[in-house]
C-alpha cells in the first residue's frame, strides 16, 4: 500500500511539474512574440539584408527563435521582404541598405524578385552597399544590384559560369541488386534517369544545355546592366577564368573596392553622418518587420494570394513547404466562396509530385476560375505537377529564370527480391484470392501483363495532363505534344512557346489580377493562414531539430541525402515531377 501512495504522489508531482513547465514555455513564447511586435525603428537606420537567408514564399513563425531571444519571432517570406524593401524606400528612418553577402541558398527566380526590389529601392536615391568575404555566383548576382560592391581583400568572387550536375544511382542499385521498373511518357522526361542511366541521355543533355544557357544569359544581362560591362566581356571573364584573386575582381570592375568589415562600417558611418565612437543604427530585416506595419491596401475589394510551395502530395499535411491536396482544396474553396475576394493570385514554387493530387488541385482552381479571375505567379520552379496546377489560369507570370514546363509523367516500382534474398537473407511467399492482388509488392518482379497495366495508367495520365494544358492555354493538342515530352523550359522559353503569358513577379501578377477583376484599389489576404505559434512548436520541434542536425552533419552532401530520400517516395504512385532538383 505504501508503494502505491509513493507512486501516486510522485506521479502527481510529475504532472504538476510538466504543467508548470508548459505554462512557463507558453508565457515566454507569448511574451517574446508580443514584444517583437512593439519594436520601434530609430531614425538614421540602415536596413541589413543577408543574402545567406532563405526566403520562403510565405512567412514562417519561429517560436523557438523568439523564445531564445536570438532570432526574430517571425521570418518574413519572399513577397513580405519585397514589400518591406519597397516600404523602406519611402521610410525617413531608413537611409540605405547594407547587403551582407554570405552565400545565397535561394533559387534564381527568388533572387530575381529580391534583386528587382533592390533596384527599385535605388530609385529613391538612397544608398545600397554590398560587402562580402566570399561571393558565389548567385550571391554576387544579388550583390551586383548595389551601387557599391566591396570584397574582402583576402576573399574571392566565383565567376566561372554555370554547370548542372546530376547524381546517378543506377550503379548503386545494381550493386544492391535492386531493380527499378520504370514507366514514363516523354523523351525529355528525365526524372527517372538517375535510376536507369549512368549519365545524361542525349535528350536530357540538349534540354539542360538550352535552359542553362537561358539562365546564364539572364545572369550576364543583369550584371551588365548594373556594372556597365557588356555581356560578351563578362562571358569572357568566365571562359578565361580571369577572376582568380580579389585584385582581379577589382581590376575587371566586378567590385568597387577591396575592404575589410571595419572599413565598410566606417563608410556606412560616413553615409549616415554618425560621428566618433557612435555605432551605425543597423536594422535587421526581422527587426524592421517587427517595427513596420505594412499596409494591407485600401478599398472594399480583396485579392487573395495563395502560396503553394514544395512537393505536391495527396491528403493532408502539417509540414511547411508541402502542397497537400486536401489542405489546398479547403483553402481554394474558402477563397472561391468568399464574395469579398474579387481575384486570386496563385503563387507556385514547386517541381511537382503526385499526378493525382495535381489533378485534384487543378479541379478546384478551375472551379474558382469560373467565378473570379485566377492569375498564377511562378517562383523558382513551376514544373511538371507545378505546371499542372498552373495551366488553367487566366494569366501566367514567370521570372525569366523560372524553370517550368516538364509536361510529362512517370511511375516507378522497385523489385527488391534479389536484394532481400542475397543481401539480407529474406524471402517472400504469398497466398492470393486474385492474380494481381499483390501487384506492387517489392518482393517480386512485375509480369508482362502488370507492366502493361501500369504503362496504360501512365499513358492515360499523360494524355489528361496534355489535355489540361491545351484547354488552359488555348493551344492545339499537337502543339502541346510537341512542347511537352517532359521538356524543362526557362521562363523566357516558356513565354515564347505560349506556356507563360508575361515575364514578371508577384507585383505584376497582382496588378493583372486587379485589372481582370476591374478594381483599382484592393486589400490583400494571404493563404494558407500561418499556424498558431504554440501548436507549430509542439508539432515541429522534434522534426526541425532533427533536420537541422542532419543538415549540419552532412553539410554540402545534404542535397544528396534529400535526393535519396525522394527516391524512396516514388514507389507506386504516378508522378508529375520534374527531374531531381538541379545543382548549379
Amino acid at each position: 500500500m505504501r508503494f502505491f501512495k509513493v507512486f501516486l504522489a510522485a506521479f502527481l508531482a510529475f504532472v504538476a511539474f510538466s504543467l508548470l513547465c508548459l505554462f512557463i514555455v507558453v508565457f515566454m513564447i507569448g511574451k517574446a512574440l508580443s514584444s517583437s511586435e512593439k519594436v520601434a525603428i530609430a531614425p538614421n537606420g540602415v536596413l541589413v539584408l543577408e543574402t545567406g537567408q532563405t526566403y520562403n514564399e510565405q512567412k514562417l513563425v519561429n517560436p523557438l527563435g523568439a523564445l531564445m531571444n536570438n532570432e526574430p519571432g517571425e521570418v518574413p517570406g519572399l513577397f513580405q521582404t519585397v514589400r518591406l524593401i519597397n516600404n523602406a524606400a519611402g521610410d525617413d528612418n531608413i537611409k540605405g541598405i547594407y547587403l551582407k553577402v554570405n552565400g545565397n541558398p535561394n533559387g534564381f527566380a527568388s533572387t530575381e524578385e529580391l534583386r528587382n526590389a533592390i533596384l527599385r529601392f535605388r530609385k529613391s536615391k538612397k544608398f545600397v552597399v554590398a560587402y562580402g568575404e566570399v561571393m558565389d555566383q548567385n550571391a554576387y548576382y544579388l550583390a551586383s544590384a548595389a551601387d557599391k560592391v566591396y570584397l574582402n581583400p583576402k576573399g574571392g568572387v566565383d565567376f566561372t559560369g554555370f554547370a548542372s550536375q546530376v547524381m546517378f544511382l543506377k550503379g548503386t542499385l545494381d550493386k544492391l541488386e535492386i531493380k527499378p521498373e520504370i514507366f514514363y511518357c516523354g523523351k525529355f522526361k528525365s526524372a527517372t534517369e538517375p535510376l536507369r542511366e549512368t549519365q545524361m541521355t542525349e535528350a536530357n543533355r540538349i534540354q539542360t544545355t538550352q535552359f542553362l544557357g537561358e539562365l546564364y544569359g539572364n545572369f550576364l544581362t543583369g550584371i551588365s546592366s548594373t556594372r556597365s560591362i557588356d555581356t560578351a566581356t563578362l562571358h569572357g571573364y568566365a571562359n578565361e577564368n580571369l577572376i582568380q584573386e580579389p585584385a582581379d575582381a577589382l581590376k575587371y570592375k566586378l567590385v568597387d573596392g577591396l575592404k575589410y568589415d571595419d572599413e565598410v562600417v566606417a563608410e556606412l558611418k560616413s553615409k549616415t553622418g554618425v560621428k566618433g565612437d557612435d555605432k551605425v543604427n543597423l536594422v535587421t530585416l526581422g527587426k524592421y518587420n517587427s517595427g513596420t506595419e505594412l499596409s494591407p491596401g485600401s478599398g472594399e475589394g480583396r485579392i487573395a494570394i495563395i502560396y503553394a510551395q514544395g512537393d505536391i502530395i495527396g491528403g493532408e499535411s502539417d509540414r511547411d513547404n508541402t502542397i497537400a491536396s486536401e489542405n489546398y482544396i479547403r483553402e481554394i474553396r474558402k477563397v472561391r466562396e468568399d464574395k469579398d475576394i474579387k481575384a486570386i493570385v496563385f503563387r507556385v514554387n514547386s517541381g511537382g509530385g503526385s499526378a493525382l493530387a495535381s489533378e485534384v488541385i487543378w479541379r478546384e482552381l478551375s472551379l474558382a476560375k469560373k467565378v473570379k479571375p485566377v492569375v498564377v505567379s511562378m517562383g523558382d520552379y513551376a514544373a511538371s505537377g507545378g505546371y499542372y496546377i498552373s495551366c488553367m489560369a487566366d494569366s501566367i507570370f514567370a521570372e525569366p529564370n523560372t524553370l517550368t514546363g516538364s509536361i510529362g509523367v512517370f511511375g516507378v516500382m522497385f523489385n527488391m527480391q534479389d536484394f532481400f534474398k542475397n543481401k539480407v537473407g529474406v524471402t517472400f511467399d504469398a497466398v492470393k484470392t486474385a492474380p494481381y492482388a499483390d501487384l506492387g509488392s517489392v518482393g517480386r518482379p512485375l509480369n508482362e501483363a502488370e507492366k502493361r497495366f501500369i504503362q496504360n495508367g501512365v499513358d492515360s495520365t499523360y494524355a489528361s495532363f496534355k489535355s489540361r494544358v491545351a484547354a488552359g492555354r488555348k493551344l492545339n493538342l499537337a502543339v502541346v505534344d510537341s512542347i511537352a515530352q517532359g521538356h524543362v523550359w526557362s521562363g523566357i522559353q516558356a513565354k515564347e512557346l505560349g506556356l507563360v503569358d508575361r515575364i514578371g513577379g508577384i507585383n505584376e501578377a497582382l496588378a493583372c489580377a486587379a485589372r481582370l477583376a476591374k478594381i483599382s484599389e484592393y486589400r490583400l489576404r494571404e493563404y494558407p493562414e500561418v499556424k498558431d505559434p504554440l501548436s507549430k512548436l509542439m508539432k515541429t520541434f522534434g522534426a526541425d531539430v532533427s533536420a537541422k542536425l542532419v543538415k549540419k552533419e552532412l553539410g554540402v552532401n545534404y542535397d544528396m541525402y534529400q535526393q535519396i530520400k525522394e527516391v524512396q517516395q516514388l514507389h507506386g504512385d504516378i508522378q508529375a515531377r520534374m527531374p531531381f532538383k538541379y545543382n548549379f
